[in-house]
Formats: C-alpha cells, sequence, structure tokens
C-alpha cells in the first residue's frame, strides 16, 4: 500500500508544480517548437521512470533496436494502466498516444496530454473518431509517431488472452506508409489490476516486433492487417511468458 500513497504523492507533485513549467514552456514553444516538445517529452518520460521507480517493477526489453528512426505506428496489447508509462518512457521521438475521452476530465494531466500531441477518442462517436485518426494521420505527415491500443480498452480478461484489435486503428500506417511497430507486453497486470489499490513488484517484458510496412504486404495481408498484427503480439507474449 505504501507504494501506492508514494505514486499518488508524486504524480499530485508533479501536476502540481508542472502548471509553471507547462507555461514556461508555451512561451518557449512560440521561439523554438522543436526544442520545446522534446524539452516536455523528456520531462514527462522523467516523471515516468520516477513513477515506475516507485512501484519496484523490472524490465526486460527485448527487439528495440527493430525501432526505425521515422515516425511509426505503435500498436500494442493493453493490459494495464502501467502500459503507457512502460512504453512511454522509452519513446526516442516525439509520440501521440491515443487515450479515451474521459482523460479531458483531469485538469493539467490533459494539458500535458495536448502538449505531447496525445489524441482523445470518442469511441461511442464515429464522427468524432474520424477525426482523432485523421488528426494522427496529420502527426505521422509532421513527425511525429503516433501509439494506439487497438483492442479500443484494458483487457481483464485471462493472462495471455487478447480483445480483437480494431481495423480503424490501423488507417494511419494505410494512408501514411509508416512501418507498424507490433509491441508485446507481458505481466504489466500484475504490477496493479491484479490487487487494487497494492502495487507490487513485478517483473515484466516488453518486446519490440520488427516493422511492418503495410505497401510490402500482399494484398490479402493488408486487407486482414488488423488480424495479421494480432496474431504476431499473440505470439510474442505467448513466447515471452516464460521469461516472467
Amino acid at each position: 500500500m505504501i507504494r501506492f500513497i508514494l505514486l499518488v504523492l508524486f504524480l499530485f507533485s508533479f501536476l502540481l508544480f508542472g502548471l509553471p513549467i507547462l507555461g514556461a514552456e508555451w512561451i518557449y514553444r512560440k521561439y523554438n517548437q522543436e526544442a520545446s516538445d522534446y524539452q516536455c517529452l523528456r520531462i514527462v518520460q522523467w516523471a515516468f521512470k520516477v513513477l515506475l521507480l516507485i512501484t519496484g517493477v523490472s524490465v526486460t526489453v527485448i527487439g528495440e533496436e527493430n525501432v526505425p528512426d521515422e515516425p511509426v505506428l505503435f500498436i500494442a496489447n493493453h493490459r494495464s494502466y502501467f502500459d503507457i508509462l512502460l512504453t512511454y518512457s522509452r519513446c526516442k521521438r516525439l509520440t501521440g498516444y491515443v487515450a479515451k475521452k474521459e482523460m479531458l476530465r483531469y485538469p493539467v494531466l490533459r494539458d500535458w496530454m495536448k502538449r505531447l500531441y496525445c489524441l482523445f477518442l470518442d469511441r461511442d462517436n464515429p464522427k468524432e473518431g474520424l477525426k482523432s485518426i485523421l488528426t494522427a494521420i496529420d502527426h505521422v505527415k509532421n513527425g511525429i509517431s503516433v501509439c494506439i491500443f487497438p483492442e479500443g480498452t484494458r483487457n481483464d480478461g485471462e493472462e495471455l488472452s487478447m480483445l480483437p484489435f480494431h481495423s480503424g486503428s490501423f488507417k494511419v500506417a494505410e494512408k501514411t506508409g509508416c512501418a507498424i511497430v507490433p509491441v508485446s507486453l507481458n505481466n504489466t497486470h500484475f504490477m496493479f489490476e491484479q490487487h487494487i489499490p497494492k502495487i507490487e513488484k513485478t517483473h515484466v517484458v516488453i518486446e519490440y516486433g520488427k516493422p511492418i510496412y503495410p505497401k510490402e504486404l500482399d494484398k490479402e495481408t493488408r486487407k486482414r492487417i488488423a488480424p495479421y498484427c494480432q496474431n504476431i503480439i499473440q505470439e510474442t507474449i505467448n513466447r515471452n511468458q516464460s521469461l516472467v
């Protein structure tokens, strides 16, 4: 329970003292947008690393060299709130995460998310959902990677299970030609969700798969790109479960 309390206290402190930083970055961005963007990225990554340190998590990372130095579409299975911290803290380039619109309820946190090119998806409004995908396409065209959890929500089912991937999540890659990088996460559910509100020391495994370029796939595979990518992640988490 002490880890949960420390995590909440640190998060509250970061959001409180982050307000003047956001203000300063808003001004600095007018003079050097790219430098300010990367400063905000590194600040948030530092905060995420501190939060992960508090949890006591140990991480095995496989295949990080597979991520090309270009804007990509990251796709990952989703089991825990900590999936975002674990993956975002490792992003080398600017990356916007697709989050549920409910995150807009939280002041300051939503401002940091907007500042870092995150998108807020309304899953109940197809028109608004399309707008978010179009914005994500623009992000990639402007050199910003995008990360989507294609299951659409956290999967609370059995370990190694996944919900069906939504095909709309892959439009970003289909329309831009960017690489799809599958990210496979093992054991993140045991950090918190398995025994809320306790946070337990856990060993997780993250594997970055080889980039998939839609234009290099045959026509039939392109039509079924969602289940094709899901199968890759499923095979990976099945294999890596022996490492946790």
